[in-house]
C-alpha cells in the first residue's frame, strides 16, 4: 500500500467520483481509477459502488476511509513539522475558538502570530467543544479553547485550565428591564440560548434553580453568537453570555449591560489538545500565545459608557 493510494481513495471518497477526484488532485483519471482498484485488490473487499452518478462508500470502504483520511493528515502534520522544524516555515494550523476566547484573547494573539509565521495559513473554527469533539481528536482540529461541558474527559485529550469565568446577561439598548438587580426581577423574560452541551436548559436551569427560581423560558436556541446577538438585539429575549462580550457590547452599542447584584458563574476556559501526539511546533506557539494572553486580561470594561450612551 502506497500513500499515492490513500491520497486517492481519499479524494474519490469526499469528490464523488473519479473525474472530480482527478481534478482536485491534478493526476490523470485513469491513475486514479488504477490506484483504486490495485487497493482494493490489495485488501480483498469493494471499497466503492461505482454508479451513474458517481461512487459511493462500501461500508467496508467508509471505516477504511475514516482511518485513510487520519492517516494523511497526521502525514500532512508531520511533513509541516519537519518543514518548522527546518525553519522552513509554511503550513497551516487549525484551532476551535468557543465566543468567550473570541472576543478576548484572539485579537491580542493574531498581531504576533502573524509576525512570527507570516505564511502559516490559520483556520478559525467557532463553536463550543461537543460539536468539535471528534476534530480535535482526529487532528483536523490542533487545540481548542473554550468551557467544557465537564470537569475529566476521556484519555484521548490533556485539558489545562486557563481562568475562571462568569456570566453577564444582555439585551437590546432600552430594554424594559434593564433596571433589574437580581434573577428574581427576570422571572418571566424569554431567552436566547446556547450551550455548551446540547441542551440549553441543562446549562440555564441550575442558575435559577440555585435561587429557587423558576426555570427561565428559552424561546429560541442558537447555533452561533451571531445569532444570540442578532435575537438580542432585536427583541425582549435576554442572552447570558460569557463577560467578554461585555467589550463587544459597548463598542457596538447594540446590547445593554443589565448589571445584576448577584455573582453568575461560568465555566472556565480551558485549552484542549490530544494527549498521545504533540502540536508541531507552529501550533505549539500558538497556544502558547493564548496562554500568555489568558495572564495578561484586559479588565472587565467599565460601565461608564454604557450610562453615558443610556442617558444620551
Amino acid at each position: 500500500m502506497k500513500l499515492t493510494n490513500i491520497r486517492d481513495l481519499v479524494a474519490v471518497a469526499e469528490f464523488g467520483g473519479l473525474r472530480r477526484a482527478a481534478r482536485h488532485l491534478g493526476v490523470a483519471q485513469p491513475a486514479i481509477s488504477r490506484s483504486i482498484r490495485d487497493l482494493e485488490h490489495e485488501l480483498g473487499v469493494t471499497l466503492f459502488e461505482r454508479g451513474a452518478t458517481g461512487m459511493v462508500l462500501t461500508p467496508i470502504g467508509a471505516a477504511f476511509a475514516r482511518r485513510a483520511a487520519a492517516v494523511q493528515l497526521e502525514i500532512e502534520r508531520a511533513r509541516d513539522e519537519v518543514n518548522q522544524l527546518k525553519g522552513a516555515g509554511g503550513g497551516s494550523v487549525a484551532i476551535g475558538l468557543s465566543t468567550a476566547p473570541h472576543v478576548s484573547l484572539l485579537p491580542r494573539v493574531l498581531a504576533p502570530f502573524q509576525r512570527r509565521f507570516p505564511d502559516v495559513r490559520l483556520k478559525l473554527v467557532e463553536g463550543l467543544f461537543p460539536a468539535m469533539e471528534a476534530e480535535v481528536r482526529e487532528g483536523s482540529i490542533d487545540f481548542y479553547v473554550g468551557p467544557l461541558a465537564e470537569d475529566r474527559l476521556a484519555g484521548d485529550f490533556t485539558v489545562e485550565k486557563l481562568f475562571d469565568n462568569r456570566r453577564v446577561v444582555l439585551g437590546r439598548r432600552g430594554h424594559p428591564l434593564s433596571g433589574a438587580r437580581g434573577l428574581c426581577d427576570l422571572i418571566g423574560a424569554r431567552w436566547v440560548a446556547t450551550s455548551v452541551t446540547t441542551n440549553s436548559e441543562a446549562e440555564l436551569n441550575p442558575i435559577f434553580e440555585q435561587r429557587g427560581l423558576p426555570a427561565p423560558v428559552i424561546a429560541v436556541q442558537a447555533q452561533s453568537a451571531l445569532s444570540m446577538i442578532t435575537v438580542a438585539a432585536t427583541t425582549d429575549m435576554l442572552a447570558i453570555l460569557p463577560r467578554q462580550w461585555l467589550g463587544f457590547a459597548h463598542a457596538t452599542r447594540l446590547l445593554t449591560h443589565i448589571r445584576l447584584d448577584e455573582d453568575l458563574q461560568a465555566p472556565a476556559i480551558c485549552i484542549v489538545n490530544r494527549s498521545k501526539l504533540p502540536l508541531t511546533p507552529v501550533a505549539q506557539h500558538l497556544c502558547d500565545l493564548f496562554r500568555r494572553a489568558a495572564l495578561n486580561q484586559e479588565p472587565e470594561p467599565p460601565d461608564l459608557a454604557a450610562d453615558l450612551l443610556d442617558l444620551g
